[in-house]
Order: structure tokens, then sequence, then C-alpha cells
């Protein structure tokens, strides 16, 4: 705020103090030619008269301390734009100390738990508690309460990982977060198969997931594979496995994250994806980041977590 704005406010400020002083004072007393009290020719059922009196002394000497008090507190805490108060109080260092100390008690409630790996704390029933807590407050936003996911944001329940399962992968996606790009591939296929090169491209990938299916009596699934060895194979590799080096994602597992229905395939190849994990370090911090990492990877690995494999699996099964 400049200097000159600063001044307006305190410039309105002094006003508003000056003319409510100033109403107060003209208000509080009668004036010589003033009628007498009962002489409003005010009357209710002819003997109740509407009086014209002050306010009782107390009162408006009370209007007058409150002034007084406003006054006060500008000058000692400072209200005037910018303008600090003879005090230096402000509610930025107010929130400073009030956050340091928020965080010095959260400190010792994660102490126990700094770099511990997430084997170790989803074994832990209070610290996947804790993980649990923190992904309610943070995570549940884009991967729901259950953390099935939504279309375009990951089912974290479920063995599929995209970026790596293994408890250091998945750490590193809370702390420093994932970029994942498909590219548009539209106007290159197009160019290359014709007009309906996506769509054969689908029909290929389709297959995938069908271990065994020949592509013999398949026209469009055959014209399909010829297209993925060109362009898609340089990610999705050979076999359609995937890269978790690079996000993308395996076409084997039937799992689509923007949805498996031929609009939605066709969108992605088309037009591309662009999906963006981000980052938490800054957020939570490591000690954090490890109990909500622990808590996710607990989701997919029950053994570990303490939990029964068969049990915990079906509990978690995504809806696909």
């Amino acid at each position: 705020m400049s200097m000159g704005w600063n001044w307006f406010v305190a410039a309105l400020a002094a006003l508003n103090i000056l003319g409510v002083a100033w109403l107060l004072w003209w208000t509080a007393k009668r004036r010589p030619g003033d009628p007498k009290p009962e002489e409003t020719s005010h009357y209710w059922d002819e003997n109740i008269t509407e009086y014209n009196k002050p306010m009782p002394r107390w009162w408006i000497n009370g209007f007058y301390i409150a002034i007084a008090f406003g006054i006060g507190y500008l000058v000692w805490y400072g209200g005037l734009g910018t303008i600090p108060g003879t005090s230096d109080w402000s509610s930025a260092r107010e929130h400073a100390l009030d956050k340091a100390a928020a965080d010095a008690r959260l400190e010792e409630t994660f102490a126990p738990y700094r770099n511990a790996s997430l084997p170790a704390l989803a074994a832990d029933e209070t610290a996947l508690q804790l993980g649990r807590s923190i992904f309610s407050n943070t995570c549940a936003t884009c991967h729901g309460s259950s953390a099935q996911g939504a279309i375009g944001y990951p089912n974290l329940a479920d063995d599929i990982w995209h970026w790596g399962g293994e408890p250091e992968q998945v750490l590193q996606t809370v702390l420093d977060g994932r970029d994942g790009i498909m590219p548009e591939w539209g106007t290159v296929l197009t160019g290359m198969g014709g007009e309906h090169a996506i769509d054969y491209v689908i029909a290929y990938v389709r297959t995938l997931a069908r271990p065994g299916q020949s592509l013999g009596n398949d026209y469009m699934a055959a014209r399909g594979k010829t297209l993925y060895d060109g362009v898609c194979v340089a990610c999705h590799g050979v076999d359609g496995k995937g890269n978790q080096a690079m996000g993308a994602p395996d076409l084997t597992d039937a799992y689509w994250m923007y949805g498996s229905s031929k609009a939605s395939l066709h969108e992605t190849i088309a037009n591309g994806r662009h999906g963006v994990m981000p980052a938490h370090r800054e957020l939570l911090g490591e000690t954090r980041a490890r109990l909500v990492a622990a808590y996710v990877w607990s989701l997919s690995n029950p053994a570990g977590a303490g939990g029964s494999p068969a049990t915990s699996a079906a509990a978690a099964e995504p809806a696909r």
C-alpha cells in the first residue's frame, strides 16, 4: 500500500471518529428555544406522552470513553493502512508465533517416526492412524476418502502403480510430486494410418489386456499394432507393460485412469493427458510425508501393514 493510501485511510478514520464525537456532543444537551420534553405533541390514550430528553449523562460518558478507547487502540495496535502502532504488533507476527508453537507441538508428536522406513511405519498402528488422518486432510480431495480415486485420479487401494510401488518410490511421489504427460498423437497417427488410425490403435490396445488373443481375424487390431509399434512402443513398451521410470502406465492390466470407453480412449490418444501430483515436501515436511506414504503403501501391502492379505485385498478391490 502506498503512503498516499495510508494517509487516505488515516484521514477517513479520523473523520469518522471526529464525526461521531461531534454528533454525540450536538445531540447530548438541550438548547435555548428547544421545546420542553413534554411538548412533542405525541400522545396516546390521552395520558401517555412521548418525551424528548437527552440521554443520561453516564450513558453519554460511556460513549466518550469508547471513542477514547478507539483512538488509543489505533495508536497502540495500528489500523491506519500499513502505519504500525506504537506496540509494533502485527497480525502477521501473531500468526507466525502461533504457527511456530503449533509446529513445535506437531514436531514433538511426529518425532518418534522421523526417518523410519515405510514398512516399519505401516506395521505401527499408531503411525498408521496418523497417516490416515493426514491422508483425510490432505489427499482425500483428489483420491477420495477410501483412496480409490476417480476419473483422472489414480486408485491407491489396488496394486497398480504408474510410478512404482516400492516404499521409496511411493515416498518420492508424495514428497516431490509427479508430472505425467501423455502427448497428443491425433495428427501423427492420422497422417500414418488415415482418419480411422486412432480407432485402430484403440482396438489393438484393448487386446493387450487379453493375453493370447490372436490378431489374425481382427483387421482393426492388426492395423493398430502396426501404428502402436511405430508410435506408442517408445513409452509403453513392446508388450504394453509401460515404464514406471517415466510414469507410462501398463496397458495390460485393464485399469484406465481416465475411463475405458472408446470416447475416453480416443480423447486420451488424440489430445493427450497431463496429470500432475503436487509435491508435498514443503506442505507436510518429510516426517508427515513418510506417515501418509506409509498409509498409502499399506493399502496395497496389507501383509506388511500387519493385516490379512486376502481380507485386505478384498476390501481394497477397486471399482473398475
